[in-house]
């Protein structure tokens, strides 16, 4: 296996917006400059693009192959580019695969197809052939993406661990489960496989107590915003520092009631606001479905946002 291929997903791996222009087109050059802000954090090990925070729903085929590439461009080799695979279609995922390894990526992250959602925990055997699809289309590193129970498109534990057993290159999962006891379990049950799986808390909500169960790292879309303070608090867990930890997570707690309240769909847009308020991005559009926040939310982000420390001069910097 190449140099390339045997990269460890692990650390702080916060995942990027789209930016949009008012007709709805992906606005490029303030997608670069989206993902300069977050490069420019240190202690990053790498920036997930294609995911829910890019409205990866929403994004053609098309849109998403021009993500990779304007990515890697950016990006280079300073840190790695994880590109989602988010597709109901085993081909389609096999297709992207392949796509993202040709043009440079060094890692997946791999969605669950949302047709699951109608059972598909009960015919285990329909993720090992999508999965399957998927490493026999690129060898990249996989990162497993554990949905919430509420979804209806988790993984049972068994299978969760029959992926990691069946397909070595899946190297982590970003689990979201939500629930602390089942997230435990992971932590212990992956790293006690016979080749580790590292756990990547997407817990945004609750990163502090994830992190201290065990958890190897973060990716999450909050990272677009607050990456720096993300790698604070990591590191500070790390070192077992629970002091500094939990005064580092008092600074991101409003972040949390400012992005993370119910619709949690909502959370990205939420975000794209952030950056609008601390003059990161020009305009904050999203696709339909999704809908702009009203007024008065975007008043509450920008009071939690002052609330956070938050401000145009030390955004990406707040840690320092």
């Amino acid at each position: 296996m190449s140099e390339k291929n045997s990269y460890s997903p692990h650390g702080v791996i916060p995942a990027c917006l789209m930016p949009f222009t008012a007709d709805f087109e992906i606005n490029e050059r303030a997608y670069r400059s989206h993902l300069q802000d977050i490069v420019s954090v240190e202690g990053i090990t790498g920036i997930a693009i294609n995911g829910h925070a890019a409205e990866v729903h929403a994004l053609t085929i098309d849109e998403q192959h021009r993500a990779v590439v304007v990515t890697k461009e950016e990006l280079q080799n300073t840190v790695a580019t994880v590109v989602g695979i988010h597709t109901d279609s085993s081909l389609e995922a096999g297709r992207l695969a392949a796509y993202a390894q040709k043009e440079g990526a060094d890692c997946l992250l791999v969605f669950p197809p949302n047709f699951m959602t109608l059972g598909g925990h009960l015919r285990p055997e329909m993720i090992f052939e999508h999965v399957g699809r998927i490493t026999d289309a690129s060898d990249l590193p996989i990162i497993l993406f554990q949905f919430p129970l509420a979804s209806n498109l988790s993984y049972p534990l068994s299978t969760l661990l029959g992926l990691c057993e069946r397909y070595p290159t899946i190297r982590a999962v970003k689990d979201m489960i939500g629930d602390g006891n089942q997230h435990e379990q992971q932590i212990r049950e992956l790293k006690a496989l016979d080749s580790p799986v590292k756990t990547l808390t997407t817990h945004s909500a609750w990163l502090l107590g994830s992190l201290s169960l065990g958890a190897e790292g973060i990716l999450s879309g909050a990272g677009s915003v607050i990456a720096d303070l993300q790698v604070a608090l990591f590191r500070a867990v790390q070192a077992e520092d629970f002091a500094t930890a939990k005064a580092i997570n008092d600074r991101i707690y409003p972040t949390v009631r400012a992005f993370y309240d119910a619709p949690l769909l909502d959370m990205h847009n939420r975000m794209k606001e952030a950056l609008v308020i601390l003059g990161k991005m020009q305009e904050a559009h999203v696709r339909p479905p999704l809908m702009k926040p009203t007024p008065s939310e975007i008043e509450k982000i920008s009071h939690m946002i002052d609330q956070a420390g938050l401000t145009p001069a030390n955004v990406y910097r707040n840690a320092a």
